[in-house]
């Protein structure tokens, strides 16, 4: 019932609201259905639809998947949520591997090894440092885990090596020369290869300390053909120098005449 604009001026407020029509709601108020209280026939439909997508792509001769395999056979997603497909299962498992799985299933890295590089003015140590692994798992080692005590076999090394410019026969003042640390590190990287030790070096790194003249060195020995089996396994070069912050004066410096 439709009131004229003329009489709603006559009319109380009381009366106008019982003559003039209601306003239209615009929400539903039937009951909301939800994903899951839906009708079984639906999602049957709904998987058999996939299923028909999967067996058509599966029939398509111009896959490059199918083609690769040399079958048109394609996973039926059926099985796959019913858990019936064996094979379907066995794909599904290869995704979980560590080699599929990137990041999500990433192992840490193997620690490397380290090559420290100690250079004074008066001499040059070198020292090739491994994680700490028990002597039945170091080749250098020549602990046997079935002949050795069981102290020996779990005994933990990390030092493989450890040299300096004086063990080559250089004394005093030639001890921190630089030809004593080029043969210094020429005779380290023998070593190194003569005992085995290549095997089991993967990744290197190359630590740096102090700045004496074996320093460069022991770098140029590196990129020589005396490091030639050594330098492709370099993943870092670290500087490790010791610097004086603050604390006690230090000595006046040396001068000569």
């Amino acid at each position: 019932m439709s009131t004229p604009r003329t009489l709603t001026s006559f009319i109380c407020h009381s009366c106008r609201q019982r003559l003039v029509a209601p306003t239209r709601r615009t929400f539903r108020t039937s009951a909301l259905l939800l994903a899951d209280s839906k009708p079984a026939s639906s999602v049957d439909s709904a998987l058999a639809s996939l299923d028909a997508l999967g067996n058509s792509i599966a029939n398509n001769p111009s896959r490059r998947n199918n083609n690769a395999r040399g079958s048109n056979s394609a996973p039926n997603y059926l099985g796959i949520i019913d858990g019936a497909n064996s094979n379907t299962n066995d794909d599904l498992n290869s995704i979980l591997t560590s080699a599929a799985s990137g990041n999500m299933n990433a192992i840490a890295p193997e620690k490397p090894h380290r090559l420290h590089v100690y250079s004074t003015k008066h001499n040059t140590h070198l020292t090739l440092v491994q994680p700490p692994r028990s002597a039945a798992q170091t080749t250098t080692s020549s602990v046997s885990s079935t002949t050795a005590s069981a102290a020996d076999a779990k005994k933990m090394i990390d030092v493989l090596m450890s040299v300096s410019a004086g063990n080559l026969g250089f004394r005093k003042a030639g001890r921190g020369s630089y030809d004593a640390a080029y043969q210094l590190a020429a005779f380290t990287f023998k070593q190194i290869q003569e005992r085995g030790m290549l095997g089991g070096i993967h990744r290197l790194e190359v630590v740096l300390r102090g700045f004496g003249a074996g320093r460069e060195a022991v770098t140029k020995a590196l990129l020589g053909s005396e490091g030639r089996y050594l330098r492709g396994r370099v993943v870092g070069v670290v500087d490790a120098t010791r610097l004086k912050l603050g604390g006690p004066r230090s000595k006046k410096p040396r001068r000569l005449g």
